[in-house]
């Protein structure tokens, strides 16, 4: 908990300081902490189906993932894909791209949690009604545009043209916002209705790690 209280307290100064590059820095960080969980996950399950017999009762963690891609409503590709041809140990391209979309990201989230502060105030007479404004305006405005430009964007980082950005939106888009829905309405009325302002985004983009971890396994599981 001392860690914790530090970390909190340095980030209050520097977000005093600078409060919106102390936020892209900080969203970067978490986005390449995500990926990298999503690209560790993918090397369990490749190294567990390439070995003799395939996965064994052995490989608790693979076949936890195993049974999530059976699981997986996104199409007839695994969600971790399993490819004939071995991917570099760590794709750092890939790691950039997610830290460069969490960078340049930030600017406009934190803006947009500005708006909604002063759209809907939280006050102590007023609390819970401003908060499900601000989730509803959040998950139906902002949420569903957000998702598209996370796809665009990497899409485009990884060389696609139109047609590949197209593909992506009907093969992974829909089944991703139904993901998001079951997930960010709960997070987001607890952010908004506990969390103060300079904590918000910083609570998003910790929770973010697993969401994140999630699309890059469904942006990497529609190239397979």
């Amino acid at each position: 908990m001392a860690i914790v209280s530090r970390l909190v307290a340095k980030f209050s100064s520097y977000y005093a300081d600078k409060p919106v590059l102390t936020m892209m820095i900080t969203n970067a960080v978490l986005g390449g902490i995500a990926d990298t969980v999503a690209q560790s996950l993918t090397a369990i399950r490749q190294r567990a189906v390439r070995k003799p017999g395939g996965v064994s009762k052995d490989d608790s963690v693979a076949i936890e993932i195993h049974e999530l891609d059976e699981k997986n409503p996104l199409s007839a590709h695994e969600l971790i894909p399993v490819s004939r041809h071995l991917p570099p140990p760590f794709d750092f391209e890939r790691l950039t791209r997610f830290m460069a979309y969490g960078f340049i990201m930030a600017p406009v989230q934190f803006k947009w949690f500005e708006f909604l502060a002063r759209a809907f105030p939280i006050t102590k007479a007023a609390a819970t009604a401003p908060a499900f404004k601000r989730v509803a305006m959040d998950q139906l405005i902002f949420a569903p545009v957000g998702l598209a430009c996370f796809f665009t964007f990497m899409t485009v980082a990884e060389g696609g043209g139109k047609r590949a950005v197209l593909r992506k939106f009907q093969d992974v888009y829909l089944p991703a916002m139904k993901a998001m829905y079951i997930v960010w309405p709960a997070v987001q009325l607890i952010n908004f209705r506990i969390m103060p302002l300079p904590l918000q985004l910083p609570m998003v983009s910790t929770v973010s790690i697993a969401w994140t971890a999630y699309l890059s396994l469904t942006n990497a599981a529609d190239e397979a």
